[in-house]
């Protein structure tokens, strides 16, 4: 059994038991969070899709960690002008781990 689910703007395919990075979200680790964004729902034959999501449906998940992805460096520079700009930027994620589909 598997769904797709909708947050922070992206689409994720989880099923029980597995463990994936998203955007930030409100708790603490160890808290449990549901997730009720679901746009499709697959048990085996039985598939439902929903319009935009499906009715009823929701997946929950524990809260593993909280932190910030590694750095991403950005850099701009226009030749001949002296101009350089160097930033840095870590993206916040909430890690979740996926317990149950319903």
């Amino acid at each position: 059994m598997y769904a797709i689910v909708r947050t922070g703007g992206k689409q994720y395919q989880v099923a029980a038991g597995d463990t994936l990075r998203v955007e930030k979200l409100q708790g603490q680790v160890g808290d449990t969070v549901e997730l009720s964004d679901v746009l499709l729902v697959a048990d085996g034959e039985n598939i439902r899709v929903g319009s935009p999501a499906v009715e009823g449906a929701k997946v929950v998940a524990k809260i593993v960690d909280q932190g910030k992805a590694k750095k991403v460096l950005v850099f701009k520079k226009k030749r001949r002008q002296g101009y350089r700009v160097l930033r840095g930027h870590r993206q916040l994620f909430t890690a979740l781990s996926i317990e149950e589909i319903m």
